[in-house]
């Protein structure tokens, strides 16, 4: 299974990362494609990207939403926040384990030989934060003359974009360098921090500080792609604790907002009780036998 879902991973990376003639045109891609909202954080000013970053467009929603209020022009537009609702509504986190590109980069980072260390439980609240003040709050209300706010964890905190926009489009157009100020160095800074903490840690951006993750998560008991426990066949031997990513103990919290439904556990659990559910129908495993606990 893990083997599909890197397939997988790499298969939505070049779907999303498909526009391939950036080195001819050293500009970004903005032809038909681009009003696809991607699942995953994916930066839309990546020269490579055929799709938009939800967290952006939700933050330029918010950035505009008071000058088109005040200006009469009430054609306000959440397609965005409909796209987000619905992939979430379907399978929540699950998009971070299988689709999201930073999360892939995260994963093979954290495969360099180096001692391994735990995330701190209560981190994983901040990217609420970030999700409440940066991407809403922040681009709603702290706006400038012409009544407009800006994209405040686009421009001052996402590494995923300093990774697949800020960095190739300098090296694509060399002018661009004379507007290189303390943001810039900021944001790079922020980039080898979480890239330093992935070699050691496992996912930390996605568990301490990504946006989409939060706003996925809060889907985590409604949504219907989901991984389920058979508590008559588990026997809490866990197995599941020292393989999931996220530092999710799933037989004691098969609901844990932080699951990213990548199925590390699925895969070594020899009690057979974890499973792929659509809707609350069983589509993995073999629920009809019934397998006595050990005791």
């Amino acid at each position: 299974m893990d083997v599909m879902r890197k397939w997988v991973q790499v298969i939505f990376f070049f779907m999303t990362n498909g526009y391939l003639n950036f080195p001819v045109t050293k500009a970004i891609y903005k032809g038909p494609l681009k009003v696809v909202c991607s699942p995953g954080l994916n930066c839309y000013s990546c020269p490579a990207a055929t799709t938009y970053c939800p967290i952006g467009a939700l933050q330029q929603l918010w950035a505009g939403i008071r000058m088109s209020i005040e200006t009469g022009q009430f054609f306000i537009g959440f397609y965005v926040i409909g796209t987000m609702g619905i992939i979430g509504g379907f399978v929540g986190r699950m998009v971070c384990g299988w689709v999201c590109p930073f999360g892939l980069f995260q994963e093979l980072l954290h495969k360099i030989p180096s001692t391994k260390f735990n995330i701190w439980p209560l981190l994983r609240y901040l990217k609420y934060g970030l999700l409440l003040f940066m991407v809403i709050l922040l681009p709603l209300f702290a706006i400038d003359e012409f009544g407009t706010g800006e994209p405040w964890f686009c421009k001052y905190f996402c590494p995923a974009g300093t990774l697949e926009a800020g960095i190739p489009m300098i090296i694509l157009q060399p002018a661009l360098r004379i507007n290189l100020n303390w943001v810039f160095a900021l944001k790079v800074t922020i980039l080898v921090f979480f890239i330093v903490w992935a070699i050691f840690a496992s996912r930390p951006f996605c568990r301490t500080a990504c946006p989409l993750g939060a706003f996925y998560a809060l889907f985590s008991k409604v949504k219907l792609v989901k991984l389920s426990l058979d508590q008559d066949r588990c026997n809490h031997c866990n197995a599941c604790h020292e393989v999931c990513p996220m530092g999710v103990h799933f037989n004691k919290s098969p609901d844990d907002m932080e699951c990213i439904s990548c199925m590390s556990c699925s895969n070594v659990c020899k009690a057979n009780a974890i499973r792929i559910e659509i809707g609350g129908l069983p589509i993995s495993g073999n629920p009809k036998t019934s397998k006595p606990k050990l005791i």
